[in-house]
């Protein structure tokens, strides 16, 4: 089974609101076993518009990844998060090689 990953560029208008995502979405990440892989810090945009924050969070699978957004938990994340940030997030499986 391969992982699944959240890929996420962030721009957050709120920083201080964005707090209230990140602790409350953390309960649907321990639960389904999320890996920050990438969390904000420095990037290089090379190509297109970079955002501000970038975020690379693996799962044991892809199911877990889905199971994670559609949860209770991180939907109750989400809906903060989409008043103090724009965002572009897509889930993708993981490659075995």
């Amino acid at each position: 089974m391969t992982k699944g990953y959240w890929v996420a560029h962030v721009e957050v208008r709120d920083a201080e609101r964005y707090k209230d995502y990140v602790s409350t979405a953390k309960p649907a990440f321990e639960r389904y076993g999320a890996k920050f892989l990438a969390r904000g810090g420095t990037y290089h945009a090379m190509e297109g518009k970079g955002r501000g924050r970038n975020v690379v969070i693996e799962f044991p699978s892809m199911q877990a990844a889905l199971d994670c957004y559609n949860s209770a938990e991180y939907q109750a994340a989400k809906a903060i998060r989409q008043e103090v940030a724009d965002a572009e997030m897509i889930i993708v499986d993981g490659y075995d090689g």
